[in-house]
């Protein structure tokens, strides 16, 4: 009897926690996160790589929407020796899109043609992804995808950014919770 109980005993464990993986609800993401990356570009001789300090925090917003606030300091221009920091902070408010479980709008849609990106994300797994689809003056598409992965220690961040479907920078990072 214990020769079947242990091991049908570890396949519901592990397909409980399979379960729980896959289970993961935008509550746990709130909170606010620190931490750093290192961002790869072939847009500058100078600054192919180049460090970068973060946060995001995530709260609920409405009736099962979200915000979500990042700021990072770039380094990127300016004497490679001892490049300047420049502060970009971004807040997008998310709703909920009826029809489509864990997928989100921005609660105030932009036109990407007026030079501001439209927002959407979703939930995928433990990966909360925010896409931000931008036109350049020249008409150029831009897509931004930020994919947010929570992790055992905390948040994997993956950020690429697109210019006409070319990849031009990518940015990868690790970010610990501060506070809920």
């Amino acid at each position: 009897m214990t020769r079947i109980l242990v091991p049908f005993l570890a396949a519901v464990c592990l397909l409980s926690s399979a379960a729980l993986a896959q289970d993961v609800s935008i509550k746990a993401f709130h909170g606010l996160w620190k931490g750093n990356a290192l961002s790869e570009s072939n847009i500058s001789a100078h600054f192919r790589v180049t460090a970068r300090d973060m946060d995001v925090e995530i709260r609920s917003f409405g009736a099962g929407g979200f915000t979500v606030r990042w700021a990072t300091v770039l380094r990127q221009e300016g004497d490679p020796n001892a490049p300047s920091e420049v502060l970009k902070e971004t807040q997008v408010a998310f709703n909920p899109v009826a029809g489509r479980p864990n997928v989100w709008r921005a609660a105030t849609p932009e036109d990407p043609m007026d030079g501001r990106g439209y927002y959407w994300a979703r939930l995928d797994d433990s990966t909360l992804s925010v896409y931000s689809l931008g036109v350049g003056q020249d008409g150029t598409a831009e897509l931004q995808i930020y994919r947010r992965t929570l992790v055992d220690l905390g948040m994997q961040l993956e950020f690429t950014r697109n210019v006409d479907g070319e990849s031009v920078r990518t940015a990868r990072g690790k970010l610990i919770k501060f506070a809920q």
